[in-house]
């Protein structure tokens, strides 16, 4: 009988959600959601000198921001709670006393120097460090009386000797281990936390985990795990295991490599769509050539028989891409609350307020479909705020632009008594100029941009033009500085050509 699909993600809170762990998470939920499956949290918070209660809010946030939801965990609850590994912690031991009983865990008196000393023996024997085995036949009474009588003794699985171990692997196909390369892992440290390889079967085994979905570095704890479930009696689940992200050299992804955790793209401005949407991406293609597609559409796609072995390269300039195509979908407000901050930092809005947040918004026109960031349309539409003549008139200077200054002086004649610009206002003052001059094309309209924006190029000046004079009609109470009006910008720099 089939058991009903239930996956897991399990971070231990000890940093940031890292966006290796974070696609983790995300496939997780991706399958869950698609074949109507139970998507639980669990916190491994076993490593005490690590854990922190931040860092564990500081990943649901992350989750959440992203858009996963769970089903079960540490603040959602569940039938098969608690959902922190450290609340856990006599089930870990009662199952470890199983063990110990059944002669298939044994208590182990080596101390860490004894352990430290015989992985260099082994590193330099060229061969990959494995326990000895140095305590493997001190009989129960004997370890019993040890401990009795002070002596700290942590609890190894006993490893069957000379057996292969194969496990079927989802996306990599059957993988086999031999025993003898093992070794009998620790199980219980002495100080009661259960190693990594115990507490994760047990909880994955009580939580009725059907299909683990984890990093590819997880594949050499595998073999361990599997004799684990097996010894206790438990069916193991389903694994599949992830290529990890690598940097655009082929290593693993890093802090030289710039961004990594999910915290710092949220604080770059990467929205959250983007992000799932090219972590999406990462070893796994929903076909047709397509990239651009919402999550629950990728969720009713997505198999993990389609997810790829290969190397997953993190390129952020394919993220930035598909970021600057979710900015341009997005809900103008959003995008302008965001972008707040960076006109704050330059000055160009002195102070939030409403009429500071609208007037922003009504600039988004002249940024969207141009930037990768939201902090990013400040600097676009900076010659709405920072005008200036010296600038102007250097640009006119340098292009030698003998009829530069008959164009202004027609257009500031032009403007002063229309009042603030709009779209049709303008292009109906630039043809009068057109007449005047008789000039036509970039010999009309490049003095015209200089003269109004500064800037020799940018946006449109049918977006332009108005965006200035609106920022010019702006009150006091608003917030921003005050903006110059096209007519003003256009006479001040009229006058100082003919001085």
């Amino acid at each position: 009988m089939t058991r009903p699909l239930r996956v897991r993600f399990a971070p231990s809170p000890t940093g940031h959600l890292h966006v290796g762990n974070a696609r983790t998470a995300l496939f997780n939920w991706l399958l869950a959601r698609g074949q109507g499956g139970t998507f639980i949290l669990r916190i491994e918070d076993t490593d005490a000198e690590r854990s922190t209660l931040v860092s564990e809010k500081s990943i649901l946030e992350d989750l959440r921001w992203l858009g996963l939801d769970w089903d079960e965990g540490p603040d959602a609850g569940g039938p098969h709670g608690p959902y922190r590994q450290s609340e856990r912690l006599q089930l870990y031991l009662s199952y470890a006393r199983d063990l110990i009983s059944r002669d298939k865990a044994y208590f182990c008196f080596c101390s860490p120097e004894q352990l430290e000393a015989e992985r260099q023996a082994a590193f330099a024997a060229s061969q990959p460090p494995k326990y000895s085995g140095r305590c493997r036949a001190i009989s129960f009474d004997d370890a019993s009386k040890r401990i009795a009588a002070g002596e700290a003794a942590a609890i190894r699985f006993r490893v069957p000797d000379a057996r292969d171990v194969t496990f079927a692997d989802i996306v990599r196909g059957d993988v086999t281990f031999n025993t003898n390369v093992i070794g009998d892992p620790v199980i219980l440290r002495s100080d009661g936390r259960p190693a990594y390889n115990f507490a994760v079967v047990i909880d994955d085994a009580l939580m009725e985990v059907t299909t683990v979905i984890r990093g590819e570095d997880h594949i050499s704890n595998t073999p361990r795990q599997v004799l684990l479930y097996e010894a206790l009696g438990f069916e193991p689940p389903q694994f599949a295991h992830l290529s990890l992200v690598m940097g655009p050299d082929h290593a693993p992804l890093s802090k030289r490599h710039g961004a990594t955790s999910v915290a710092e793209f949220r604080e770059q401005g990467i929205l959250p769509e983007a992000l799932v949407n090219y972590l999406t991406l990462l070893g796994w293609s929903p076909g047709e050539g397509q990239e651009i597609l919402p999550a629950a559409e990728m969720a009713r796609r997505f198999e993990l028989a389609n997810v790829s072995h290969s190397a997953a390269v993190f390129d952020t300039g394919k993220l930035a891409w598909m970021n600057r195509h979710y900015i341009k979908e997005a809900d103008a407000d959003r995008i302008s609350a965001m972008a707040l901050p960076s006109f704050l930092k330059r000055g160009f809005v002195a102070h939030e307020t409403d009429l500071a947040r609208q007037y922003i918004e009504s600039l988004l026109p002249l940024a969207i479909g141009s930037v990768d960031l939201p902090s990013e349309i400040a600097d676009r539409v900076a010659f709405v705020f920072d005008w200036r003549l010296d600038r102007a008139v250097a640009l006119l200077s340098a292009e030698a632009e003998a009829d530069g200054p008959r164009v202004i002086a027609a257009l500031a004649e032009e403007l002063w008594p229309l009042g603030p610009l709009t779209k049709e206002t303008f292009r109906a003052a630039a043809g009068r100029v057109k007449d005047k001059t008789g000039l036509k094309g970039r010999a009309l309209f490049h003095p015209i941009r200089v003269a109004l924006t500064g800037l020799d190029s940018g946006p449109e000046l049918d977006l332009s033009v108005p965006a200035i004079d609106r920022g010019a009609m702006l009150p006091s109470s608003a917030g921003v500085p005050p903006i110059p009006s096209c007519a003003d910008r256009a006479r001040t720099i009229a006058d100082k050509l003919r001085g």
